[in-house]
């Protein structure tokens, strides 16, 4: 088995300490992760400052020309680099060869608006020429979560690096070796070495020396709230901007008029999907009591009905990422103080899955919206319900968390579609549908608790470019 270790200025880069990579499905190894200090992360960061200013001095069109050879070779890789993310997460492998099309598509699509990304004039009279320019940060800092960590990695590089910036990534302890794979592809298709550097190695540690270095002029940061605040804080501290894409606890509205047979096919689609360790994933359902009863009793059907297995056996939902995410679903679930369990709320029986961080989809229903399981991300697949009687309690109910990241409304009207859509406090809401992470083109990000700041679409650009005006009188 070989050693992931940190991949800096196009060359892998040694270090003296690893750490075992652990598979979820089995809990046996399946390597060790070099674990990068502050001086393998310095080198990193001294490398991409070298590198830089080059590749910020390329036209638009010459970066963009890369980039899009990135998403050729993500294609060509993309059964490899499939089967890495199906190992290191667990997820069921025509999910992570989904996350990897869609890593594809990161780097074409930042490639191709990257030409068409530009400041803006000003009118300010005949004898003033005023202007806007885009510039890049120079050095951006990224440290990635381990539930999607190849869509992670590619929406951080191809944002960053299309507008000139040079990125540092951290990936998660977890799951490091897609993010590496990754580099080195920016590398065979043309980025030049140093524009694209990977530290592998755990949080506290690489993670921390990469939020406080003093060349990093930005800092994005996907994972847990708790996390979240000490990049926050490490931001702060240099006054650097920052990029928050934090948790959820994102709710489905279904209304009385609503489709049940495509709601809940949706809203088992979206909690099982990488096991519910999505920061969007769908984790409270807000029902009007007319249709809670036949809405539920589909839903549990579909539970009960779900297949189990190791990523790479590709059934319906893989294991937990680790034994300790197990043990975080089982304190919700099993400390739930309300609700009645429906289906699921434990590990599976089957001898062929000992061994690896399982977890029965599991639906309580009629929780105490003060209940921690109702409140707090589980990250698992477990669901909750709240009925309602009328519009404004339903509003009530899915605003009533600290998150803010998703929320879907299901209605035929589309006047109390849209009335509901503005009340929602989420940064992206869907109507009659769902999109767990909502696409490449769609700004993504959240208020409350969820972060600030946007990425994907044209948002992540403007979140990764300061504004430079100029004002040149003519008189």
């Amino acid at each position: 088995m070989d050693t992931a270790y940190p991949f800096v200025a196009g060359a892998v880069l040694r270090t003296a300490r690893t750490y075992p990579n652990l598979d979820p499905a089995t809990g046996r190894p399946l390597g060790d992760v070099g674990r990068a200090g502050a001086d393998e992360v310095d080198a990193a960061v001294r490398a991409a400052a070298s590198a830089q200013p080059a590749w910020a001095a390329a036209t638009p069109e010459q970066r963009g020309r890369v980039l899009t050879r990135v998403g050729d070779l993500v294609d060509r890789d993309r059964e490899q680099l499939a089967r890495l993310e199906s190992q290191d997460t667990g997820k069921p492998l025509s999910q992570a060869r989904t996350d990897a099309t869609v890593a594809a598509r990161y780097f074409r699509f930042y490639g191709h608006v990257v030409d068409a990304y530009h400041g803006s004039q000003i009118p300010l009279g005949p004898d003033v020429h005023a202007y806007t320019v885009r510039e890049p940060y120079g050095i951006v800092g990224s440290i990635v979560a381990w539930n999607y960590p190849l869509q992670l990695a590619s929406r951080a590089l191809a944002a960053a690096t299309a507008v000139g910036n040079a990125v540092v990534l951290k990936p998660a302890d977890e799951t490091p070796r897609t993010a590496l794979a990754l580099a080195r592809l920016c590398t065979e298709a043309g980025m030049p070495p140093g524009v694209v550097g990977v530290v592998t190695g755990l949080g506290a540690e690489a993670g921390a020396a990469l939020a406080a270095h003093p060349l990093v002029a930005h800092l994005g940061f996907v994972g847990s709230t708790e996390t979240g605040r000490l990049v926050a804080h490490a931001a702060a501290d240099r006054v650097v901007p920052t990029v928050l894409e934090l948790g959820g606890k994102s709710a489905h509205v279904v209304l009385a008029d609503a489709d049940l047979d495509r709601a809940a096919e949706v809203v088992t689609r979206s909690l099982l999907q990488n096991a519910g360790q999505t920061c969007s994933a769908g984790s409270r359902l807000v029902v009007h009591e007319s249709v809670r009863e036949p809405l539920v009793d589909r839903l549990v059907r579909r539970f009960a009905a779900t297949t189990l297995g190791p990523g790479l056996e590709d059934r319906d939902l893989g294991p937990l990422v680790s034994p300790r995410q197990q043990e975080r679903v089982r304190g919700y679930v099993e400390g739930a103080a309300s609700g009645v369990l429906r289906v699921g709320g434990g590990p599976p029986q089957e001898d062929r899955l000992g061994g690896g961080s399982y977890w029965l989809p599991t639906l309580l229903d009629g929780v105490d919206p003060d209940d921690p399981v109702a409140r707090e991300e589980v990250f698992g697949p477990v669901l909750v319900t709240h009925p309602f009687v009328d519009e404004e309690e339903a509003v009530a109910l899915a605003n009533g968390t600290d998150y803010g990241l998703l929320a879907a409304v299901w209605t035929r009207d589309v006047a109390r579609a849209h009335r509901m859509a503005s009340a929602l406090e989420a940064g992206q809401v869907f109507v009659n549908g769902y999109g767990a992470g909502g696409g490449v083109e769609l700004p993504f990000g959240g208020v409350g608790r969820s972060g600030h700041g946007r990425e994907k679409g044209l948002a992540a650009l403007d979140a990764l470019t300061r504004v430079k005006t100029v004002v040149v009188r003519l008189d």
